[in-house]
C-alpha cells in the first residue's frame, strides 16, 4: 500500500454553527486528497486520458476540530479491480494521532473522452498498491 499525505490547519471558514469543522468540509477535503494523490503519482498521459468519480462513499465520524488544530491526511487505495478502486481516507490530529474521520469510497474510472467507464489498467492499478 502506498500512502499519501497531507497536513491541514482548521480556519475559521472550516467551521460549522457548533464552532468544530463542518461535515461538508471534511467531505471537501477527501475529495480533493483523493484528487491531489491523483495527480501526485499519475503520468501526464494517465491525467489527460482519465478521470475519477465517486460511485459509493461512507464516512465514519470519530471526533471533532476545532479552529487552529493541525490534521493529518492520509490516503491510499485498498483494492482495485475492473473500473473501481477502495480508497481509504483518514483525519488524525496531528499531536495525539487520533482518529478523527475514516472515508471508505468506491471510485469508478472514467475515460475522460468519450464519459464512459473504463476498466483499469495494470499500469494504473501499480501506481497506487
Amino acid at each position: 500500500m502506498k500512502y499519501f499525505t497531507k497536513l491541514i490547519v482548521v480556519t475559521k471558514e472550516d467551521l460549522d454553527d457548533l464552532d468544530h469543522v463542518n461535515n461538508v468540509r471534511y467531505i471537501q477535503w477527501v475529495q480533493d486528497i483523493a484528487k491531489e494523490h491523483w495527480q501526485a503519482e499519475a503520468t501526464a498521459q494517465m491525467l489527460n486520458n482519465y478521470i475519477w468519480m465517486v460511485r459509493t462513499n461512507y464516512i465514519e465520524y470519530k471526533g471533532q476540530a476545532f479552529l487552529g488544530e493541525t490534521l493529518t491526511l492520509k490516503t491510499f487505495i485498498k483494492e482495485a479491480s475492473g473500473a473501481i478502486s477502495v480508497r481509504v481516507v483518514e483525519i488524525y490530529h496531528q499531536d495525539s494521532q487520533k482518529l478523527i474521520l475514516r472515508s471508505t469510497a468506491e471510485w469508478c474510472l472514467i475515460d475522460k473522452h468519450s464519459k464512459r467507464v473504463t476498466r483499469l489498467t495494470k499500469e494504473l492499478t501499480n501506481l497506487f498498491t
